[in-house]
């Protein structure tokens, strides 16, 4: 079996998604303030990994806490298909259709949220999704948490594994940045996604 794993913002899109989501969701004003709020804080304690994933739950709490998520589901849909309609790149749309066409199973894995990246991929015919989740509450609104860790680093990798299985399956793996770092290094063959839209440098198989 191959699998080919994706990650999403930078990857497959032109740019980040989460952002423009958030300050669509909560207002610019609002979400201005809120990274403003952890600016200090990140500058003290670096940009870990840890840091980096209890700033993204402070920002969410701030900015989507206590919304409801059958709300927030309906504007990620709205979301996820501007994305997939316009924000798409070309050179990494091509190898997931490559994919596709071989009969490969294809995921995206993302740190990015499942409220538009769902439906993103419904509309590339990507069953499989391994991303970053919203906590629900039994009201049906979000807490702001996310369920499980942040899908970014080595729990890329990790969810990889959880859900396909530790081994059996050939692995290609593409991303653009640090956060793709560990699933590029356990793949079989790895693409690193430059900025620049292009031919992309593919590994021989």
């Amino acid at each position: 079996m191959i699998i080919a794993a994706f990650d999403f913002d930078g990857t497959l899109t032109q740019r980040d998604t989460l952002g423009p989501f958030l300050r669509e969701v909560a207002g610019t004003g609002r979400f201005v303030r809120a990274l403003a709020a952890d600016a200090p804080r990140l500058a003290l304690a670096g940009m870990g990994a840890a840091s980096r994933d209890r700033a993204k739950e402070r920002l969410l709490r701030r900015l989507v806490g206590g919304r409801r998520h059958a709300d927030l589901a309906a504007l990620g849909h709205e979301h996820g298909t501007r994305v997939a309609s316009s924000g798409l790149r070309s050179d990494t749309v091509a190898r997931v259709r490559w994919h596709a066409e071989a009969g490969h199973e294809i995921a995206i894995v993302s740190a990015s949220l499942d409220l538009y990246i769902d439906r993103a991929a419904e509309l590339l015919g990507i069953a499989t999704v391994l991303c970053s989740r919203l906590e629900v509450d039994g009201d049906g609104r979000v807490t702001g948490r996310l369920v499980g860790r942040n899908c970014r680093g080595p729990e890329k990798l990790r969810r990889i594994r959880e859900h396909f299985g530790e081994s059996g399956y050939e692995l290609w793996a593409y991303g653009d940045s640090a956060g793709d770092a560990e699933m590029l290094a356990g793949a079989d063959h790895a693409v690193r996604v430059q900025r620049r839209q292009g031919r992309l440098r593919l590994p021989t198989p």
